[in-house]
């Protein structure tokens, strides 16, 4: 929802109803993930995505439907599914989409969500997907510390709210169970949970022409991108238009705060482009001492052998060394800040998906990982 968030919430603060489709499971090579969404406007105009193309039309049509009275509806898409040769997935994947209507009554709580989706405050939005036709698209919004809304009854709120915090917490999106109030055990209720939490970080080391080119691809990629260095000259604005977060710092003691501040989580990626072992040392010997996503370091392999010797003579183990991608990025034949970039994110991205970072055509099986 956090894509189309800007029209929904000018439409419905204009008092218009909009039909809105989002993914709520997937299945197999699925080409959007569970949160994905599409708009319906008053005016017919299609904002976002729900399948990258493959079932657009159909889900337009159930979403103009919705923003015109229809009740809320979950459709599966999919090779499996009776409707395959007119609306199927080309990739051969299988989703499920959850089409309702937007509005004042249907969503009185979207300016709030929407509040907390701009100031980076954790919030989740569980609806009900599957359940008695009176449950079905009752939601329940939920901050850290509070909540609002109702899914039918106490427990199954208390149920649902104990789970969603969970997802929220871990920043995860998707799909919760539970019997008729609310059970554990049991599948009557299908409750979709979306987690919206502050976008996770990348901090680049080192503001050199690489770390320009590395901080675009990693805000592309929907980080929140801060870039680090000592030294006052190289660590400007200007350098480095665009990018939330430009610091004037020593690596580690920066990495260091930021940790004992708790703006480090396990989603944080670290690119260290010093090139200078009083930089690169101290603070690689931090980040490897943390569960953080990603933690990476450019330099020739001259560079990699001096570095790796300095960080084991530092008493950093080998089961956290193991965790550095050095050289930094995969084996594209980069040679410009530009493709060196892409060839880092590419790592990153191979990095949280478990892909092989081999050329598809010399795979088999699915193309998205889970």
């Amino acid at each position: 929802m956090r894509e189309v968030m800007g029209d929904l919430l000018e439409w419905w603060r204009a008092g218009a109803a909009v039909g809105m489709a989002t993914v709520v499971g997937t299945w197999r090579s699925a080409p959007r993930q569970p949160g994905a969404a599409m708009l319906v406007g008053p005016d017919g105009a299609a904002i976002g995505s729900v399948s990258g193309g493959c079932v657009e039309g159909a889900v337009y049509d159930l979403a103009e439907q919705a923003r015109d009275g229809a009740d809320p509806v979950r459709v599966r898409y999919g090779v499996s599914d009776d409707d395959a040769l007119a609306v199927g997935l080309t990739c051969g994947g299988i989703i499920d989409v959850f089409v309702e209507r937007v509005d004042r009554q249907t969503f009185p709580e979207l300016d709030a969500v929407a509040a907390a989706v701009t100031t980076g405050t954790p919030v989740a939005v569980a609806t009900c997907v599957t359940g008695r036709p009176d449950q079905v698209g009752r939601r329940l919004v939920l901050w850290p510390d509070r909540r609002t809304g109702s899914l039918g009854s106490r427990r199954l709120d208390d149920a649902v709210t104990d789970d969603a915090r969970g997802l929220l917490a871990a920043g995860r999106t998707g799909l919760v169970h539970y019997g008729p109030s609310g059970e554990r055990r049991g599948d009557d209720l299908a409750v979709f949970v979306s987690s919206h939490t502050p976008p996770a970080r990348m901090i680049v080391f080192g503001a050199i022409d690489f770390a320009a080119s590395v901080a675009r691809v990693g805000t592309q990629l929907g980080y929140r991108v801060t870039v680090c260095d000592a030294r006052p000259v190289f660590a400007t604005a200007r350098r480095f238009p665009g990018i939330d977060d430009v610091v004037v710092q020593w690596p580690h003691r920066y990495l260091a705060a930021e940790i004992e501040a708790g703006r480090i989580d396990e989603r944080t990626v670290v690119c260290v482009l010093t090139h200078d072992p009083k930089f690169d040392v101290p603070v690689l010997e931090l980040a490897l001492a943390h569960p953080l996503a990603y933690v990476g370091a450019m330099g020739s392999r001259r560079t990699h052998d001096d570095r790796m010797a300095r960080l084991r003579a530092a008493g950093v183990p080998e089961d956290r060394l193991v965790r550095l991608s050095s050289p930094i990025g995969l084996d594209l034949g980069a040679r410009t800040p530009e493709e060196t970039a892409i060839s880092i994110a590419a790592e990153i991205i191979a990095t949280r998906w478990g892909g092989s970072g081999r050329r598809l055509s010399s795979t088999a099986g699915r193309i998205h990982h889970d």
